[in-house]
């Protein structure tokens, strides 16, 4: 069931809420956002990167591992650290630490038809690249249903949560972040739309993350955009 957890643009003029345009997007996380995390697929990843930075930058299987923490916690993603610190080929890495088995991915009808009765533009907004983004959309039968992938290359190999990720997200989309959902299952991620005014879920986090909704399962999403619509008084026409 869907928590709303804090009130949603309200007027500062008052206590009713200010009419709203429609949803124009709908921005979807790809890994462990559309799939559950019991799936073993990021574990899988991770351990691909640990295997790269130990075969062809040379660290020991104990120092990759520091590495990763450390690139992780400052700036989002591994490869973003080893971008910036080590020169590294952003491309190589990418294609070698998708190179999983997607074999515990399954098609979801139930979810397929759920995003389809979904209002605005669904696009999957990723660290992930676009090869990846596409093989895990059809694992799940579901790649018609969104019309962008903008991965972590249209980004400038930027990492969510980075605010430029997100700005030039909205740029490539002309979108107004206003109109614009943010779905995700990591709550730091979650912070920058926020800030730039964005709706956001949650799905599977923790409790206590400040997001708008709070989610288990993403088959949940549909009752919280039609109540995200009915709160912020959002308008069919554009």
């Amino acid at each position: 069931m869907a928590i709303p957890i804090r009130p949603i643009h309200r007027s500062r003029c008052g206590s009713s809420i200010l009419p709203r345009p429609a949803i124009s997007h709908l921005l979807f996380d790809l890994d462990e956002t559309l799939y559950p995390r019991g799936t073993g697929v990021m574990r899988c990843i991770g351990q691909r990167i640990g295997r790269y930075i130990e075969e062809y930058l040379g660290y020991s299987a104990q120092e990759s591992q520091q590495l990763r923490r450390q690139y992780f916690e400052m700036y989002g993603t591994t490869m973003r650290g080893l971008v910036l610190h080590h020169d590294l080929d952003a491309d190589h890495f990418l294609q070698f630490v998708h190179d999983v088995p997607l074999d515990s991915l399954a098609e979801n009808p139930e979810l397929d038809r759920m995003i389809a009765c979904l209002p605005g533009e669904k696009v999957i907004f990723t660290n992930a690249d676009k090869a990846h983004a596409e093989r895990v959309l059809i694992h799940l039968g579901m790649r018609d249903r969104f019309t962008r992938i903008i991965d972590v290359v249209a980004v400038n190999y930027v990492s969510k949560p980075a605010p430029e990720a997100y700005t030039a997200c909205l740029d490539i989309l002309n979108a107004n972040p206003a109109r614009c959902v943010l779905i995700e299952d990591r709550p730091r991620n979650l912070v920058p739309a926020t800030e730039l005014g964005m709706a956001t879920v949650l799905v599977d986090g923790d409790p206590g993350a400040v997001a708008d909704y709070h989610i288990a399962d993403i088959l949940d999403l549909g009752p919280v955009i039609a109540d995200l619509r009915e709160k912020r008084d959002w308008q069919e026409t554009l």
